[in-house]
């Protein structure tokens, strides 16, 4: 298990990248409404938050499954913003957080709004092909988050980054060691795990859209594994490469 807690570019942007910054605020916002909701019991989650979260007997049985909850396609974008716990929030902002500054410079800050509800979605039906008839909730913002990763991993496969390993060891590692791990443990588990409380499809689902949304939607000049100015970002100072 690795925990990033920066890349080798922290802060250096043209333009303050408002739209990662925006999610991880609206993420911390729900939560604590979430909170708020459950009379401040962390992990009491009332009828109003749970609707709010995917399931995928409602896609078969083409209606909500709680009086109040809204028609199935619209918790394929809402589930991204429900967390089980502190843990599982901080745990998908802090991978936003690293990662998601980088993504946006590369995409433009409309078209990564675009890219990471996308992405959630695609992790939301790749659950769905798994588990069609499953009647547990699907929530939390892995499936959107793991779409950043990989867009991130083939934008900038050498940038070193640092992590926590086994969630105590802080160690520096080039991206495409440390996510390449990150991702294969994710594949593995989707075949071989046996654990139903964690959505493994739904990890595999926002990779796949990532990496090829990514493709089509960075913007014009933005080179797919640079590796060139990963090495040149080592070299400068940090201040030069932000202006």
């Amino acid at each position: 298990m690795v925990i990033p807690i920066y890349d080798g570019n922290p802060f250096a942007f043209k333009a303050p990248p408002y739209a990662s910054w925006g999610l991880i605020a609206a993420n911390f916002i729900v939560f604590i409404w979430e909170i708020v909701s459950g009379a401040g019991e962390i992990n009491s989650h009332t009828a109003s938050v749970m609707s709010l979260t995917f399931r995928p007997d409602s896609v078969l049985a083409n209606q909500p499954l709680l009086g109040a909850s809204p028609p199935w396609p619209a918790t394929l974008l809402t589930y991204t913003f429900i967390h089980g716990n502190w843990l599982h929030l901080i745990g998908n902002m802090m991978f936003l957080w690293v990662f998601g500054d980088d993504v946006e410079a590369a995409l433009g800050r409309v078209r990564f709004l675009a890219f990471y509800f996308l992405c959630g979605i695609a992790g939301a039906l790749a659950h769905f092909a798994a588990n069609p008839t499953s009647h547990l909730p699907l929530l939390g913002a892995s499936g959107a988050v793991a779409g950043v990763i990989a867009a991130y991993l083939m934008l900038h496969p050498c940038r070193k980054i640092w992590v926590l390993a086994l969630m105590r060891f802080p160690i520096k590692l080039a991206a495409e060691w440390a996510l390449g791990f990150w991702i294969v443990v994710q594949f593995l588990n989707a075949f071989f795990s046996a654990d139903e409380t964690v959505a493994w499809w739904t990890h595999i689902g926002g990779l796949t859209a990532g990496a090829l949304l990514v493709i089509v939607l960075r913007l014009p000049g933005v080179k797919l594994f640079d590796c060139d100015q990963d090495r040149l970002l080592k070299a400068k100072p940090r201040a030069e490469i932000a202006t």
